[in-house]
């Protein structure tokens, strides 16, 4: 849910203020569908060509060459892979901010491509985004953002009453340690980065979609954090749920243990294995692998 507040929000800079917000939230919230109940959801990407605009010359350049993945609910996948190889790149086009632009290929929900929808679109369909950088937005609280999330998935003469949702938020708190008072701080605002990665989590927990993209969730978080943001997420594995977590580390799968390991390098996946696999580059870093594989890809921290 709080993958397409800050997607709409950060392509305007200027939406701040709570009435804005209000405006949106009937349309991105509305359109969250009730997590899936016994159905085994899959996700499908095909052949997936992105491109980009470079800022600089203007000119659009190709991130995502060739990327195939196919997973379903019950499973947690798992994408390593060094910097700039378009990991990130490919969590933002599963959600379709519009800067990424797919030139080739298919990205398929249930069967169905999702490339021409938008972002209130994709959420509906059940797909979340927890972002690296989630934004800040002055004048919503976290009780409020949550409840009027939880709210708008409701049909009207169905409104999750008071104490069931205190209930639910409650549990939810305690599972990943978070103090009360954060759910009447503004969301986002002030709030340190292990904050802000937690309460990702609790934005999760309460939602409960189909599919959780998660994108360095465990970028600068110390090492008890770390657990504590694992443990929300183990919360969540079952059949109606599967996550994606991107990451450079194989620390975060020491919690997070995924059933597949895909290893990204020049905008393709070049190897897909389980668990062993993300040992194995530990032990002998990306440049090893792309050795072993006989690739002629140059990486960002190759010297010149």
């Amino acid at each position: 849910m709080n993958s397409f507040i800050f997607l709409l929000f950060g392509y305007n800079k200027n939406v701040k203020n709570l009435l804005i917000f209000m405006e949106y939230l009937p349309r991105i919230f509305w359109n969250i569908s009730v997590r899936r109940m016994n159905f085994m959801a899959t996700l499908e990407i095909k052949d997936l060509h992105v491109s980009v605009k470079d800022e600089e010359s203007k000119e659009e350049k190709e991130i995502l060459k060739g990327v195939n993945l196919k997973m379903k609910t019950g499973e947690i996948h798992a994408i390593m892979g060094p910097n700039g190889t378009g990991k990130s790149t490919l969590s933002q086009t599963i959600m379709g901010h519009p800067n990424y632009h797919v030139t080739q290929g298919d990205i398929l929900l249930d069967g169905e491509s999702i490339v021409d929808m938008p972002v209130d679109e994709r959420a509906r369909k059940g797909l979340f985004l927890a972002m690296q950088y989630p934004a800040e937005i002055q004048g919503v609280t976290n009780a409020e953002f949550l409840r009027a999330a939880i709210n708008a998935r409701r049909p009207e003469d169905d409104q999750i009453s008071v104490m069931d949702f205190i209930k639910k938020l409650d549990k939810n708190l305690e599972l990943l340690d978070m103090s009360q008072s954060m759910t009447e701080r503004y969301l986002n605002e002030g709030f340190s980065g292990g904050e802000k990665k937690r309460n990702e989590i609790l934005q999760l927990l309460m939602i409960e979609p189909s599919f959780a993209i998660l994108d360095e969730i465990d970028s600068g978080l110390d090492i008890d954090a770390l657990k504590v943001v694992s443990k929300g997420v183990n919360s969540m594995r079952g059949d109606n749920f599967g996550s994606l977590i991107i990451t450079h580390y194989q620390r975060l799968l020491n919690y997070i243990v995924p059933d597949t390991v895909h290893v990204m390098m020049g905008g393709r996946i070049v190897k897909t294995g389980g668990p062993d696999l993300a040992k194995k580059l530990e032990d002998e870093g990306y440049a090893g692998l792309r050795d072993e594989l006989g690739l002629d890809i140059k990486l960002v921290d190759d010297e010149d």
